[in-house]
């Protein structure tokens, strides 16, 4: 009967599944720590198109890694409320309470003042898996932009206090937790006045060799157009040698000014149309994957 019993599980003694069940279940302080509120969760360069249409506006997207948000805003009786148009507006859905408290709060937990981080002298960013990857907060103003800036700068502002805010300032740019970036009726000028500049221009990627202005990442650090008119393959059949020469030029000529290129409207439906379409652009080279529908971008 030597050996009888071998490979048998002896009741009682702890597994390493029972020490983790253990662990878990007594709140052990070994398994918490104060950033872990993304834990886990790897950022992608997607860009969450009408982000404010999520069931949960921001958190959704931050939980599935997603490192870029657009929020459109209207500024109207002194107030940036968030929506696509005027009959989608409530009065709590702002700008504010959508995005800068919540962004306030989550920032807080990434960066715990104690003895540990006394001397830390570069604010982490949203995601714990990689602190240095900034949040890209598009801004799209759907009121006039001139009279919307301002606002807009104000409510940044709690941000901008906590240095959170990546700044271009005395020729230096310092990438921090969230880019902030003006796209929609955002005035150009505006933009280029500001000083210290830390709302940037989402600059038209069809039209960066304009000479009127010069593109560059301290401005734009994103460059965008409109897929569907600037390309128009609509991932059905084999895209046209001119067409891809066109997606290459554009990517080309935001790369080279040190901007990343992002495509929207994009097709949505059919599935494999849309999928052909956003593997053409990553094949290419495009740094944003401007999506809809998050779940599908970020398994892609």
């Amino acid at each position: 009967m030597h050996g009888a019993g071998f490979g048998l599980k002896v009741l009682g003694r702890p597994t390493v599944f029972n020490q983790i069940t253990m662990l878990e279940q007594s709140n052990s302080t070994l398994l918490q720590y104060p950033t872990q509120f993304t834990q886990n969760i790897v950022p992608k360069q997607i860009h969450s198109h009408n982000d404010y249409w999520r069931d949960v506006p921001l958190l959704s997207a931050l939980s599935l890694g997603v490192a870029s948000v657009e929020a459109d805003v209207w500024f109207i009786n002194e107030t940036l409320f968030v929506g696509h148009e005027l009959a989608a507006l409530t009065p709590s859905r702002t700008f504010d309470s959508l995005y800068i408290q919540p962004l306030l709060n989550i920032l807080a937990r990434q960066n715990p003042a104690n003895a540990f981080t006394a001397n830390q002298t570069t604010p982490n960013g949203v995601f714990d898996t990689s602190s240095s990857t900034p949040l890209q907060l598009l801004i799209d103003m759907k009121t006039d932009g001139n009279s919307t800036l301002p606002p807009v700068l104000k409510s940044l502002e709690p941000l901008r206090q906590l240095k959170y805010l990546t700044t271009y300032t005395n020729d230096t740019l310092t990438i921090s937790s969230i880019t902030a970036v003006g796209t929609g009726n955002t005035p150009l000028e505006g933009i280029k006045s500001l000083s210290p500049r830390d709302v940037f221009f989402d600059a038209p990627l069809t039209q960066l060799n304009d000479p009127s202005t010069t593109y560059n990442s301290t401005l734009s650090p994103i460059a965008s157009t409109d897929y569907a008119s600037a390309i128009g393959w609509d991932g059905i059949g084999n895209i046209s040698e001119t067409q891809l020469g066109n997606v290459e030029r554009f990517i080309g000529d935001a790369h080279i000014r040190g901007i990343k290129a992002r495509f929207w409207d994009t097709p949505g439906w059919p599935v494999r149309a849309r999928d052909g379409v956003w593997e053409m652009l990553m094949n290419s080279g495009a740094d944003w994957l401007n999506a809809d529908d998050l779940e599908a971008a970020s398994g892609f």
